[in-house]
């Protein structure tokens, strides 16, 4: 699914609930870096099939090490953002590499089920079940998670809310 927003759903509603060992941006971006290989190869005509090597879990891996050290320097603009959003931010270099490598896993395990194309397990040619599900049941699949992320991140909100209320001594409200 080059170039669409299906990734950010499971990426978003993972990376929230297990944001204590997982930086959410890096996670979420490597769904991106990973699609920058078809977005080459479709540009530049290069005639291979639109999902070649980083759209492998070996390849794959490598690319989400190097982007979650290639974003490393950029946590302090992370951490902005999150401030923004009101998400608590706390990272460091192995969590970011470790969500690099998730992010672009789970992006290659999405495309393997939607396309015919991967071959997650490269260099073996064994392939992860294509079209296990239709690429409806998989939008819908990732909207469903999408939404989920969105109540996550509202009970979050929520919970923080109260919890700096509770704080401040406010009187609470039943």
């Amino acid at each position: 699914m080059p170039f669409t927003p299906y990734h950010f759903g499971p990426s978003a509603f993972i990376g929230l609930v297990f944001r204590k060992w997982l930086d959410i941006p890096v996670l979420v971006l490597a769904n991106v870096i990973v699609d920058v290989e078809a977005l080459v190869i479709h540009l530049f005509r290069l005639g291979y099939p639109s999902h070649r090597y980083c759209h492998t879990l070996l390849i794959g891996a490598v690319l989400g090490l190097l982007w979650g050290a290639s974003a490393y320097p950029l946590r302090h603009l992370f951490k902005w953002l999150m401030q923004i959003l009101r998400i608590p931010y706390q990272t460091g270099f192995w969590k970011m590499l470790i969500s690099g490598v998730l992010g672009v896993w789970l992006h290659v395990l999405i495309d393997s089920i939607y396309h015919w194309d991967i071959m997650a397990f490269w260099p073996s040619h064994a392939r992860l079940p294509h079209r296990l599900l239709n690429p409806q049941q998989v939008e819908v699949v990732c909207l469903a998670f999408f939404a989920a992320a969105i109540i996550v991140y509202m009970i979050m909100l929520i919970l923080s809310y109260k919890s700096k209320t509770d704080r401040t001594g406010e009187k609470k409200h039943n």
